[in-house]
């Protein structure tokens, strides 16, 4: 499964405040870019998810958000430094651009 052309255009659109963005498919995914540095992921079940570092990344697993994490053939699980966008900000594009803010400022 992909992400269909309306999903991508509704990441596009939630972020567009961002200015300029670019974008690259991968495994059935799409990932964002601002200025060349990816900063958030659309997965093939149209979820948004923000990558989180330092401060950032500290602060939204202290607020409980899900993070992407995946496990291969019954090995350990992996988590990954994405942390999914609450559905609060799937509706409120200045909610979505100032936590993507943030997200790009601790990368």
């Amino acid at each position: 499964m992909s992400v269909s052309e309306g999903e991508i255009a509704f990441a596009l659109e939630l972020f567009e405040d961002l200015g300029p963005l670019t974008t690259r498919k991968m495994m059935g995914g799409l990932c964002l870019y601002r200025d060349g540095v990816i900063f958030a992921i659309l997965h093939s079940d149209g979820s948004i998810w923000l990558k989180g570092a330092g401060s950032f990344a500290e602060r939204v697993a202290a607020e409980g958000w899900e993070r992407w994490t995946y496990s291969r053939g019954g090995k350990s699980t992996t988590a990954m430094p994405y942390w999914r966008l609450p559905h609060a900000a799937l509706d409120d594009p200045d909610h979505a651009c100032m936590l993507a803010r943030q997200a790009l400022d601790a990368l």
